[in-house]
This record gives C-alpha cells, structure tokens and sequence, in this order.
C-alpha cells in the first residue's frame, strides 16, 4: 500500500516508521525532523502540495536557498549542513519509493561532495601534558581531569560520557558497557589511571545523584533526587577540552572528538588490528575505522622491515 505523498502527513508517517525500524536515538530523529520541515517549509512557499512534484529543476533551486540560507541573526549554512539536509531528503525519498510512492527516484537526488577535513588528534605525548592541566587540588579540577582520563582511556564519545551513571561503572572490573550511536551496545575499559581518578572524583560526591559528571555552576539545589538536571551537558565537556588544549599549548584546536581519535591512533600504532580499534570505538563499518589508515600503514611498514626475508642490505 502506498504511502501519502502530502509533505506533512508523509514526514510524520516516516519518522515514526524510521523510529521502529531503525532504533533511531532521539537527537537523530530531531535531526531528521528538523532539516525536513525546512524543506517542507520551503516546498510550501513555493506553492508545492504534494511530493510527486519534486523534480531536479526545482531540487536545484533548493540546494539554492540552502547556499543562499542566511538567518535572524546572520548564520549561514555551512556545507556540511547543507550535506545533511540532502542526505535526510534522500533518506525520506528512499522510504517513499520502498513504499510505492511515485517521486523523484532517490538516485536522482545526488548527494553533495563531502569536504575534505583533516583528523585532528594528538600524541600520547601531547596528552599527557593535556591531562596534567586540570587543578586537583579543587573538586571541580578533579572532576575535570576524570572526565580527560576516561575520554582517552575508553574512546567515548562525548554524548556517550555525559550520559553514564554511577550504577553502570564498575572501577574494580574497569571495565562497563554502553549504548553507543544507532543504539549498538559495547564495552568500554578504564586504565588502572583513569580508574583511579574517576574513583577519586566519586569519593569527593556527597550527593546520591544518578549522573557520574555533574556541573557546579548555576542551582545546587536538585529538583529531582536523582540529581538528573545537574548532568553535566556535552556543550561544557566540549568547553572544557576546549581550555585545556589551550592551557596545555597544544599545537592544533582539541575537541573531545580529537581525544577519541587520539585514543583510536595510540592503541594502532602500539599494535592494536584495526577490528579490534572498530569493536571498541563502537563502529558499525570497518570503513569507518579506516580514517586511521595513516597509522596502519606506518605500522605495515615496520613489519615489512622488521620481517621481510630480504630486509638486510648486501
């Protein structure tokens, strides 16, 4: 059975659909919705009702008002914005052709060409430095440096840190499991360090709240006894990493996305299969991992020099 092709109708029924079929996680869906109705927004302006009228001339012109798009306070969109926005249109032309809709064939809509950005990721060594930056001496310094400890030592995703409980780690094992992006689940392990620290962290806690990283700005006061609106939001960790890099020097702007990358980098180049870097970065394709062919190859170069029969000069 067909499906509507009303922009409005249509939308709603393919996110509830992506959202049982697909497992979605909340932000995703948000994401989907939120760059949709703009097109829906725009279609509408435009004078289209249905979807069966989009076709590539006025799809140019969409990708037009995305490149023009300047909003109420000036922003632009940036190209990767302006990627998604296709990508989730022809993610929402793919389910409409599944389900006997006549539209525009997704294949028509093509996608745009990504941009190349370079991996941003710091040495062992750089790291170090980086993680000896926080005051210890100060609970909120404390707290900070567990957060820079665990990051390196599991590989987490930011979203992924500022989401664990305190009933879900386990120092003593240091190792806990997680949900991690398409809701796929893995482990995670702590270093006998970045155990220490967290535990150190906890200890400091007089509080029974459910978060493992909460903030010391704004309210003290918990309107749940959870404590679950003092979470700690991936904004502050972001801002966090952020002065830190800056206090330890470091010569390239760190995120904590760059301290993930950092963590899959040293584990590579100490040896580590790309498989095995996948498992625990929570990757659902080896293509994805092998943005780090850069290690990978300098590791295939010192085993071929290290065990090609003919690696001794005449």
């Amino acid at each position: 059975m067909a499906v509507s092709t009303e922009p409005t109708k249509a939308l709603i029924e393919f996110l509830e659909s992506i959202e049982v079929e697909k497992n979605l996680s909340q932000l995703t869906l948000r994401n989907y919705s939120h760059y949709l109705r703009r097109f829906n927004e725009w279609f509408a302006q435009h004078g289209y009702k249905d979807l069966s009228e989009l076709n590539q001339d006025n799809l140019l012109k969409y990708r037009v008002f995305l490149a023009r798009y300047i909003d109420d306070q000036g922003r632009t969109l940036s190209k990767k914005t302006q990627s998604y926005h296709i990508i989730s249109l022809r993610s929402w032309f793919k389910w409409l052709i599944r389900h006997d809709a006549e539209v525009l064939h997704p294949e028509k809509i093509e996608l745009p060409k990504a941009e190349s950005t370079p991996m941003k990721f710091a040495s062992a060594e750089k790291i170090e430095i980086l993680l000896s930056k926080p005051d210890v001496s100060e609970p909120q310094g404390l707290r900070d440096r567990a957060i820079l400890e665990v990051l390196f030592s599991t590989g987490l995703r930011v979203s992924e840190l500022v989401k664990l409980n305190r009933d879900q780690i386990d120092t003593k094992r240091r190792e806990f499991g997680v949900i991690g992006k398409g809701r796929r689940p893995r482990v995670v392990f702590l270093s006998d360090r970045a155990a220490s620290w967290l535990e150190r962290w906890l200890a400091t806690r007089e509080d029974d709240w459910k978060p493992v990283f909460v903030r010391f700005s704004g309210s003290k006061e918990a309107r749940f006894a959870d404590g679950t609106e003092m979470r700690l939001t991936t904004r502050s960790v972001q801002r966090l990493v952020d002065r830190y890099s800056r206090l330890a020097h470091l010569p390239i702007k760190l995120s904590p996305h760059g301290i993930r990358h950092s963590f899959a980098t040293d584990l590579l180049s100490n040896g580590a299969g790309l498989r095995d870097v996948q498992e625990m970065l929570g990757h659902k394709n080896i293509a994805t991992t092998q943005i780090y062919t850069h290690v990978t190859r300098l590791q295939l170069r010192k085993i071929h020099e290290e065990h090609h029969s003919l690696k001794k000069a005449e």
